[in-house]
């Protein structure tokens, strides 16, 4: 028997992840292979034509999971009975701009987003935000959408795992499949965190500790943790452009693994809605090891923390905190 399809919004549709993301979706990477989408795509005015042409690839692409697109520059028309919802659309920073002028920006962005999701999405809608910064702007999001509970407001901190992923295989010349259970603590910025503390490498000998094998802790505490930190920096100045296509991968890998289950002895890294744990403090958006079944994440307990992660996973804390507080007095 056939499945209903899901609706699916994307917003900032028409910009470079928007376009990576969107026939990532209609394939059935973010929901399987035998699940039928309905994409709903949202940009701004100016970007209206881009948009329609989008929609156009999108038909001439004739995906067999895909039952329909809704390409529009109207809030309302976009969240309207969404049972998804992947947040591109945001103000980038420009040359010149200070911090608080692109918070400023942001905040008025996600408080509409959020009261159009709020009033029309489906009451069970699972929400993930990519535009930067992406933790605060969950947590406005969050704010703004009281009756959204507050398990399904996320943000992306997958592509900094993946990318942390990604630098252990190479260092050992291993495929990637066979290293998992790497840790991003925190904002998904320079602050975060990347933890290899608990990852594991599946060998001929069965599973060993990437630290074990790695055998430069050295390199680990430094080099490493800066690599992934500024890995977005590094893509820029290589393609004159930010990730795009890593990001879309992302997100259908985060939002796969929400709804289907991550697999058995193996945790992902979600930006959720803290509840204390690891003595992080409550009412931030900030990212945790979790595991995912039936569609709901749990935060993975009782890992023991060392004095430098201790240090690490504070320092992204504090950010949060100055960047909640920046966001609040944008709303004033």
């Amino acid at each position: 028997m056939s499945k209903n399809a899901v609706r699916v919004l994307v917003t900032g549709a028409a910009g470079q992840i928007g376009y990576a993301l969107v026939p990532m979706v209609a394939r059935g990477a973010m929901l399987g292979p035998d699940q039928p989408v309905i994409l709903h795509m949202l940009d701004i005015e100016p970007a209206a034509e881009a948009l329609n042409g989008v929609k156009m690839e999108l038909i001439d692409a004739a995906f067999p999971l895909l039952k329909d697109v809704i390409a529009t520059t109207d809030v309302v028309e976009a969240c309207t009975g969404v049972d998804i919802a992947v947040m591109v659309g945001g103000f980038p920073r420009k040359e010149g701009m200070e911090r608080k002028d692109v918070m400023s920006k942001n905040v008025s962005i996600y408080k509409a987003q959020a009261s159009a999701l709020e009033k029309h999405a489906n009451t069970n809608c699972k929400v993930l935000v990519v535009a930067n910064p992406a933790n605060t702007n969950a947590l406005i999001l969050k704010e703004f959408a009281p009756s959204i509970p507050e398990k399904n407001i996320t943000c992306l901190t997958r592509l900094d795992h993946n990318r942390a992923l990604g630098q252990i295989s190479e260092r050992l010349d291993i495929q990637v499949s066979d290293v998992k259970n790497v840790i991003i603590w925190g904002n998904h910025s320079s602050t975060q965190y990347p933890d290899v503390s608990h990852v594991t490498v599946t060998s001929s000998d069965g599973q060993k500790p990437a630290r074990e094998l790695i055998a430069d802790d050295q390199w680990l505490r430094t080099e490493f943790i800066k690599t992934v930190q500024q890995r977005g920096a590094a893509i820029i100045k290589a393609r004159k452009l930010s990730s795009a296509l890593s990001a879309a991968s992302s997100a259908c890998d985060h939002i796969r693994d929400w709804v289907l289950g991550t697999p058995k002895g193996t945790w992902v890294s979600m930006g959720v809605y803290s509840d204390g744990s690891y003595g992080i403090p409550s009412g931030l958006i900030y990212s945790f090891p979790v595991t995912c079944e039936k569609g709901e994440w749990s935060i993975v307990q009782g890992l023991k923390i060392n004095e430098f992660s201790r240090t690490k996973m504070d320092a992204t804390a504090n950010e949060l905190i100055e960047e909640k507080s920046l966001a609040y007095s944008c709303l004033n």
